[in-house]
């Protein structure tokens, strides 16, 4: 199994910063794509950024020049830093792994969330 620990949320006033992190442990062979969602109060969970296991991104229309998706294979760690946030992005993030145990087979994993609230 599996675990992904997300850090880093909290509550900032509009134009301000949040970094958030996501770690994972266990029986890890390699770990492909990894992403961030996020999902708001009656709405459905959105993807926020993607990052492969060679460094390719992409982001949201809503956060890009925003947000950026990092990850450090050695620590096996996957980092959301966010810039200039708005009260739109007040969510509950998810970190989101495609995790291989073997060669052969790959596991979707997701976090327990971290909730990011920005005030206006």
């Amino acid at each position: 199994q599996v675990q992904l620990e997300e850090s880093g949320g909290g509550t900032v006033h509009t134009g301000g910063s949040l970094r958030l992190s996501c770690a994972a442990s266990g029986y890890i062979f390699k770990i492909n794509d990894m992403a961030w969602y996020r999902q708001a109060p009656g709405e459905q969970r959105e993807l926020v950024a993607r990052i492969t296991s060679k460094g390719r991104t992409n982001y949201a229309d809503s956060v890009k020049g925003r947000v950026t998706i990092s990850r450090d294979d050695a620590s096996k760690t996957m980092f959301l830093q966010m810039n200039s946030l708005k009260p739109e992005d007040t969510a509950v993030y998810y970190c989101y792994a495609e995790v291989q145990h073997s060669p052969n087979y790959e596991y979707e994993y997701w976090g327990q969330g971290t909730q990011v609230t920005v005030s206006s």
